[in-house]
């Protein structure tokens, strides 16, 4: 099923690369772009975070604060961001909680085998902790995806 525009979000959203919890009370009143990506180090998700990166202060400008998630664990997650030097915190959603809330977890094809996995999803929130806006794996392109988000504002 998965949460829609309209839906609030779940308070918990799991433990950034540090191991803290990240709650969305803790942006109450700030908005929220929660990007939900497949893999850390792999060629379209590297490409999606240094688009974000590189947009960083253009996003905070505009109100946001950027979340990533993803199923890697936290020292997966701590690497990604030292070697891509990443302003914003990753979330490590091991057990799989938030990407199926989310609804971002189901069968993927590469290469003609099927397997589950994380469906390349972006959520924009507002102040309130509601969805705003979804955009689906179809409309993101990885390496402009910031100025996408941008552009929509």
């Amino acid at each position: 099923m998965g949460l829609n525009v309209g839906d609030k979000i779940p308070d918990i959203l799991g433990k950034d690369q540090d191991g803290k919890e990240i709650k969305a009370s803790d942006y109450s009143g700030q908005k929220l772009v929660l990007y939900f990506y497949p893999k850390d180090s792999t060629p379209g998700c590297t490409a999606e975070a240094c688009s974000f990166r590189d947009n960083f202060s253009e996003l905070r400008k505009s109100g946001y604060h950027i979340l990533g998630v993803s199923v890697d664990d936290e020292k997966s997650h701590k690497r990604f961001i030292e070697k891509q030097q990443l302003p914003f915190p990753l979330i490590s959603d091991t057990d799989k909680k938030l990407v199926e809330t989310f609804g971002v977890w189901g069968e993927k094809t590469f290469m003609g085998r099927k397997f589950m996995g994380t469906i390349r999803t972006t959520f924009l929130i507002d102040e309130t902790g509601t969805i705003q806006k979804v955009i689906g794996p179809k409309e993101i392109k990885t390496k402009e995806h910031a100025q996408q988000i941008l552009k929509q504002l």
